[in-house]
């Protein structure tokens, strides 16, 4: 991480933890799995440390926001795409046991990708 990027990192990381989620550095840590020492290091805009991959998503998992959020590489806290939007249109245009369907199916292909743990 560049050093703009790692000061965006923390800056972000500190915004969601704090005034999105309403969480201390030792509550995100219990939901990450990672220490709370780790956490305040990571939310340094000066410091030198930074995650891991795994720890990064470990952090966007526990947050409930996508990486490339907390990296600066998007705006949106949870990577809404137009693709997305283009759905939400086309869902509302069907019937409500079409919509049963289509939110069956996609729970289950969720299922199906979720990351076995």
């Amino acid at each position: 991480m560049q050093d703009t990027s790692r000061q965006l990192f923390a800056q972000r990381l500190r915004h969601v933890r704090e005034d999105v989620r309403k969480l201390t550095q030792t509550q995100l840590g219990q939901l990450s799995g990672l220490p709370a020492t780790s956490i305040s290091h990571f939310e340094k805009e000066d410091g030198v440390r930074k995650p891991s991959f795994d720890n990064l998503r470990a952090l966007a998992r526990a947050l409930e926001v996508t990486t490339d959020y907390l990296l600066g590489r998007t705006e949106d806290l949870h990577g809404h795409t137009a693709l997305d939007e283009k759905l939400y249109r086309d869902v509302k245009s069907l019937s409500e046991a079409d919509r049963l369907i289509a939110e069956n199916l996609i729970r289950q292909l969720a299922e199906r990708n979720r990351p076995k743990e």
